[in-house]
């Protein structure tokens, strides 16, 4: 039942005939999962919280940080260091008191994945890695649970909706993930803050229509959107008979090591000795070994970012040459030195190891984790961005 104060909230919503007092309790006593609390849950979540659901469940391990106040709308400048579960439960309470907010502070595994979703009717998947996106869609697939999924990257964004009974999940579409390194991150392609904002909105409208089972669904379809054209187009999408997952014979029936799956590697540098790295031949060194070496005369540091970010945080020494003018500066790098090439987060000092490799540069490395890897565990006087 609505109470009086819930009526008057709700009174737009309940002037749909497609809504009403029987939807809008609908969506009272659904409860849905909102996995991320970045640039699309932030908007998700808090859209989700005005319509009235009645419970919503955010998972995320993360604080804020001042690099995501351009997007991430549901956190404040005075929330920076905040758990971002805290500060979003703080938004979304004042949107809507009525909302049970329930929080789950952890990052998102096999291990809990199937005891956390179980408790909901929907799930929305607001991440930004592939990792955690298989595990979501497996996840759902095997406790029957829709998975309302978006992402985006620079000025595009897509979203569908996966794991139903009657449509495709998201390992009928891509089987197998992007090799690593393939796909850049927000942190290190950009994104245009409304992108998410977009994205998310959509989201929140696909689990509402879900809810109250009104509509045309985004099952079977996949939403493209470009912001640059201000275009929107669709794929057909059809469930994979051969999938491994949601198939005729299924394979995966548990949910399984997912790093290993997307080829993601934790474990350390295979440099050995400690002592004196910089005269193994590797194509990574890890921050605590770069820190050991940073006086070594026959080290050069190559930073590839763009020169803003130079003067943001740089590591003292570090020669400044963007990663789109390296060519045309091959004769500043030295061949009888070791270049440690660093960036953000090391997709563009790969890049440019590969490419000087290529070039007769034997010596060279990249900065496992980049610039940011490194103020977090190495010199925290450096900003983060």
């Amino acid at each position: 039942m609505l109470t009086k104060e819930e009526l008057k909230r709700y009174s737009r919503h309940i002037l749909l005939s497609e809504v009403g007092i029987e939807g809008q309790e609908k969506l009272k006593s659904a409860s849905v999962l909102v996995v991320g609390l970045g640039g699309l849950g932030s908007p998700l979540a808090m859209y989700l919280a005005a319509s009235g659901i009645g419970t919503l469940g955010l998972v995320d391990f993360d604080v804020v940080d001042h690099s995501n106040l351009q997007r991430q709308i549901i956190h404040r400048t005075s929330d920076k260091g905040q758990l971002k579960i805290e500060s979003a439960k703080q938004t979304l309470n004042a949107i809507n008191p009525e909302v049970n907010v329930v929080l789950h502070n952890e990052r998102l595994t096999s291990d809990n994945a199937l005891d956390i979703l179980k408790h909901y009717d929907l799930v929305a998947d607001g991440t930004d890695n592939f990792q955690t996106r298989y595990l979501v869609n497996d996840a759902c697939v095997l406790l029957g649970i829709p998975n309302v999924y978006a992402s985006v990257y620079k000025f595009e964004g897509q979203a569908s909706v996966f794991a139903t009974k009657e449509g495709p999940c998201y390992r009928c579409i891509f089987p197998s993930p992007p090799e690593p390194g393939t796909v850049p991150s927000c942190a290190e392609a950009g994104i245009l803050g409304v992108l998410p904002g977009i994205m998310g909105t959509i989201q929140a409208t696909e689990v509402v229509k879900l809810i109250l089972n009104k509509g045309n669904a985004l099952i079977g379809r996949l939403l493209l959107y470009n912001a640059l054209d201000m275009a929107f187009s669709e794929i057909k999408l059809t469930k994979d008979p051969n999938c491994a997952l949601c198939g005729d014979h299924p394979t995966i029936k548990e949910l399984i090591d997912y790093d290993v799956f997307c080829g993601v590697n934790n474990k350390k540098s295979e440099i050995t000795d400690t002592t004196n790295p910089i005269k193994q031949n590797s194509w990574k060194i890890e921050p605590n070994e770069l820190s050991k070496i940073l006086n070594d005369k026959d080290l050069f540091l190559l930073d590839v970012r763009e020169p803003y970010e130079y003067e943001i945080a740089s590591i003292k020494g570090s020669i400044l040459i963007p990663s789109e003018q390296i060519s045309n500066h091959l004769d500043r790098l030295p061949k009888n030195k070791t270049i440690v090439v660093l960036c953000h987060h090391s997709g563009r000092s790969k890049k440019v190891v590969n490419y000087l490799i290529g070039k007769g540069f034997n010596e060279v490395r990249f900065l496992l984790g980049g610039i940011d890897r490194y103020a977090l565990e190495i010199d925290h006087t450096l900003e983060r961005y």
